[in-house]
């Protein structure tokens, strides 16, 4: 009896090492999302007109990206559906790795200036302005400023703001 249940205890521990072994030799899988450990991102600054979008640690740039913008973009958004991307000083609010555009970073628009503004015409501000990648299809993107008041970038240029912006940054946007 003693000699089976150590006959059968060794087989179960060959059993164990093997799968452990197998496991252990499985190619590592890639990351779900980047890992920036640079300089920290104090600052995002959008120049609307050129199109361009600057990280920048303590004023010193970091990188830079082209963008695209809303489909009206002359302008500061006045409200819901103008396809206007505002201009201001706001701040990165929230992330979201399950966004409809890849990758997005919420800008904290509307703050309350806009919103005054809009109340005193009578219409909604709007919301929900990001920094995002490209949509799912590629449809909406065959063309210059193609998003609804949003700041577009690549899906891999993307990954790397996902990485580097953190919740908090503040962002100025220049006509």
């Amino acid at each position: 009896m003693k000699r089976r249940r150590f006959i059968t205890g060794g087989a179960i521990a060959a059993i164990l090492a093997s799968a452990n072994t197998a496991w252990a030799k499985k190619k590592p899988q890639r990351a779900k999302f980047k890992v920036y450990n640079g300089p920290e991102v104090t600052g995002v600054i959008i120049y609307k007109k050129r199109r361009k979008m600057k990280l920048l640690h303590f004023g010193k740039p970091l990188r830079e990206y082209d963008i695209d913008l809303g489909f009206a973009p002359k302008g500061h958004k006045l409200r819901e559906g103008d396809g206007r991307t505002p201009e201001g000083l706001y701040t990165i609010n929230r992330d979201n790795p399950n966004s409809k555009y890849y990758l997005s970073l919420g800008v904290s628009y509307p703050n309350s200036r806009d919103r005054a503004r809009a109340a005193a015409a009578g219409v909604s501000p709007g919301g929900d302005i990001f920094i995002h990648g490209g949509p799912r299809y590629r449809g909406e993107r065959n063309k210059k400023d193609w998003t609804h008041g949003c700041i577009s970038v690549s899906d891999a240029e993307m990954e790397d703001i996902f990485a580097m912006v953190k919740v908090g940054t503040p962002i100025m946007i220049h006509p």
